[in-house]
């Protein structure tokens, strides 16, 4: 589990701004990346249920943020919740304003790398 931690935390700290642990059948997870893809944000994703270590890695999850269901969203290395969170936060404002807030590693990459901009969704 510890090896999943450590995975999870540097895709979501040091290369990407927006991260999704996702299941490909989950129609919470649909909703998530569906806000990201309006808003034109760059989004890793990371499909639990296509992932060789995917039930270790939603077990890691749990234990991260206190919450076993997918998706999880991450935003500048912070859980901001599932699917509906993700939506609401959108609706509200408050979605755009957390992107831009992204820390300097992942805004310096987002030209060479594609992570964390609004350049084009993935």
């Amino acid at each position: 589990r510890g090896a999943c931690v450590i995975i999870m935390r540097r895709l979501v700290v040091s290369q990407n701004c927006v991260v999704i642990f996702s299941k490909t059948t989950c129609p919470y997870c649909k909703m998530a990346k569906n806000v990201f893809n309006e808003i034109g944000a760059n989004y890793k994703v990371v499909e639990l249920d296509e992932h060789g270590d995917g039930r270790r890695m939603q077990e890691a999850l749990a234990k991260i943020t206190g919450a076993r269901t997918v998706p999880r969203v991450f935003i500048n290395g912070n859980c901001i919740g599932g699917g509906s969170d993700t939506k609401q936060l959108h609706q509200q404002g408050k979605l755009v304003p957390l992107i831009e807030q992204c820390a300097p590693c992942c805004a310096d990459n987002r030209a060479e790398s594609g992570s964390g901009g609004f350049e084009s969704a993935k």
